[in-house]
């Protein structure tokens, strides 16, 4: 298997600045104050009052805000964060937790173009990714030239390493290779695990499988993030049940983007809140994450039935093939989908041919093809092979300030590369959460939004001496101008920059993702 390239860089471990005149915001969540920070190498020195060591170069941050480098603790860039993207950087992200959603690109399979067909729809990947080993994987995510990357390992890709796009229910001996390799894959430095419930063939998956999976993960006291069964109509119960594995179990539990999908299901998102807040009263470790939008995005197939997915996406193909199989796999979904199909909008997909279908919703697509709306999909989805994104309107406004406002709430952006037309998540969500809907919408404060993507992540994730702005942690910075940063980015325009963050320092690096801090430097 061919790995992607990676290009070295040499650091200068011995740079020195130090940055002045600046409102700091350390990460703790409490208010800001003035201070400077102290920068030697890739470690921060002193944050307070510092006297200007010889030779330091000093940066002039008036006006501006020093914060911790950014954590996005729920991505999927497995792949972008080795071919030097910079999408995160440009946001302030210094940090990202990959391998979410049941998706990692590790354990191997012993059918790598499985593995690949699985994780593709989520990774944005092409045909000759893969690594010989987790150790593999592991060590050239830790030479990323733009982020400090940590992983989950996905239980959807340690099912394939096993038994490939089987679903149901595994037998023992099945389960314990799983326990082996996920134990090899923590104990060679991986953060966790991470559960894809509502994927195929993750989803099949019965409670028994997970415990023992969580089991391995609490007993190297590693934490446990799971895209639960369902955020719709089954949200409360899929609650429930990720709290139990954690009551059995002992682990710390993280729960993934929550949110109520559909109208009539909005009134679950407070039930489910109760939940978590009566468990994590009881002592259980459970919190949640959610990104600041009301629409998400994923693979178009998690709209069918996860029994159209056995055997993976070519199974699929002969199903929509024959009439029979077909019918009911339309009927299973017009019963079940909670989005009204005028909320669920084409983002990406393979051909050249569809490529005007970007853009439309469900609805407008099959009235143009002069059919059904589940008909419309599924045809799309045969004319792409499986390929196909969506963009979908989930949520309420109400039920997303409640969720990220919540005390035990960290924010993530859950963004994913796509070949076509991304969520403007990607692109913008750190700068959005601090200009729109902290300046402008004032459901947070800045010190309470910045802890939400710093300190908080830092310690759900065990990502030690980074999150917080003190001698002795790692050098990651992000310096930007509170009176300006947001993100233009829009559903129709998602790849627009973000505006207002100055620059970024990876483990003392200063990233140049903005001319602002450059030319202040110049005038020294």
């Amino acid at each position: 298997m061919r790995r992607l390239c990676f290009i070295s860089e040499t650091v200068n471990q011995l740079a020195e600045y130090v940055l002045t005149h600046a409102s700091v915001i350390d990460g703790t969540g409490k208010p800001p104050f003035p201070a400077a920070v102290h920068v030697r190498g890739d470690r921060i020195v002193q944050v307070g009052n510092v006297a200007t060591p010889p030779g330091a170069e000093v940066i002039d941050c008036s006006g501006l805000t020093i914060a911790p480098g950014f954590i996005d603790s729920h991505t999927h860039s497995d792949l972008q964060v080795i071919e030097v993207r910079r999408e995160k950087l440009r946001q302030g992200v210094t940090t990202e937790v990959v391998g979410n959603c049941g998706f990692s690109a590790y354990p191997p399979a012993p059918n790598a173009a499985e593995l690949r067909a699985f994780a593709n729809g989520i990774f944005c990947g092409g045909d000759h990714w893969g690594w010989p080993s987790t150790q593999a994987y592991l060590d050239e995510i830790a030479r990323s030239r733009t982020a400090h990357v940590v992983s989950l390992v996905g239980h959807g890709t340690l099912r394939i390493a096993v038994v490939g796009n089987r679903q149901g229910p595994l037998n023992s001996s099945e389960i314990t290779r799983m326990e082996a390799l996920l134990a090899e894959a923590l104990d060679a430095g991986a953060a966790g695990l991470s559960t894809g419930l509502m994927y195929a063939p993750g989803g099949s998956a019965p409670m028994d499988e997970i415990e023992r999976l969580c089991r391995v993960v609490s007993g190297r006291a590693k934490i446990y993030s799971s895209h639960i069964r369902s955020y719709s109509s089954g949200l409360v119960a899929a609650v429930e049940e990720q709290i139990e594995l954690a009551r059995r179990t002992g682990c710390r539990l993280q729960i993934s983007h929550l949110q109520a999908v559909g109208a009539k299901n909005r009134s679950l998102h407070l039930r489910a809140i109760q939940v978590i807040e009566k468990a994590h009263a009881a002592d259980v470790d459970v919190e949640f994450d959610c990104y600041p939008y009301v629409a998400g995005s994923t693979v178009l197939t998690q709209v069918l039935p996860q029994s159209a997915l056995d055997g993976g996406l070519q199974a699929l193909m002969f199903r929509l093939r024959n009439p029979q199989q077909r019918a009911e796999i339309a009927r299973e979904t017009d019963a079940s989908i909670p989005w009204n199909w005028e909320d669920i909008f084409i983002s990406a997909l393979e051909s050249k041919q569809n490529q005007a279908e970007i853009g439309r919703n469900l609805a407008e697509l099959a009235k143009e093809r002069g059919c059904k709306p589940v008909d419309a999909m599924l045809d799309l989805l045969l004319e792409e092979n499986g390929s196909v994104n969506m963009l979908s309107f989930n949520q309420s406004e109400d039920n997303l300030r409640r969720s990220l406002t919540h005390p035990l709430a960290t924010v993530i952006s859950d963004g994913f590369y796509v070949k076509g037309r991304p969520h403007p998540r990607l692109y913008g969500t750190f700068p959005f959460l601090l200009g729109t809907v902290c300046r402008q919408r004032q459901w947070l404060s800045l010190p309470e939004a910045v802890h939400k993507i710093t300190m908080r992540p830092a310690a759900r994730y065990g990502v030690r001496d980074r999150g917080v702005l003190k001698a002795g942690a790692f050098a990651d910075i992000t310096v930007f101008d509170p009176d300006q940063i947001d993100s233009p980015a829009t559903y129709e325009r998602p790849e627009l920059a973000p505006v207002g963050v100055c620059e970024v320092f990876l483990k003392g690096v200063p990233m140049k993702v903005s001319t602002r801090l450059r030319a202040l430097r110049m005038k020294q």
